[in-house]
């Protein structure tokens, strides 16, 4: 699995793009399994700090113990709605897919800026897939990067 910065390293147009998507909204949707295998979507806010993208929650959070006991996941940034007569200056979306892996060391807490006083769960991703969806300028394909484990960058045109 990759760190946030070999994602930025191998295809750093890419991770610009995802990070500037992710960074016009402070919330994202969270994506994890229940116990059951069921999906559960939560609302959560990701950093890209230190090289890594980073999810935080509230200690004992249903979503933090979803991400103990199955640490898959998938991210998925706010979307600005299109504009329909200038449906090319739409800046897409952006989905990050992993595996979460808690980090406890209260230095690293320290450095993420986590609630003052208060402990939470923290989680690393280790990234196995990054995707972004927009429409090309003339505004007449669907564009979809993705970057995935073991296979790497491509981009695909839809009409």
């Amino acid at each position: 699995m990759a760190s946030w910065q070999t994602i930025e390293q191998e295809i750093p147009e890419l991770a610009a793009k995802v990070r500037s998507i992710m960074g016009k909204h402070k919330h994202k949707t969270m994506a994890t399994l229940r116990k059951d295998g069921s999906p559960r979507i939560s609302g959560t806010e990701v950093e890209f700090k230190d090289g890594e993208a980073w999810v935080g929650s509230m200690l004992g959070a249903v979503k933090a113990l979803d991400l103990r006991r199955d640490p898959r996941l998938a991210l998925h940034s706010g979307s600005d709605d299109p504009d329909e007569a200038n449906p090319g200056a739409w800046s897409g979306d952006a989905k990050l897919a992993g595996r979460a892996v808690e980090v406890a060391d209260p230095e690293v807490h320290a450095r993420y800026g986590g609630p003052p006083g208060q402990e939470f769960h923290l989680f690393r991703i280790d990234v196995t897939e990054v995707v972004v969806t927009r429409v090309d300028e003339a505004g007449e394909h669907l564009v979809i990067e993705v970057w995935h484990e073991g296979t790497g960058h491509r981009v695909i045109r839809r009409k």
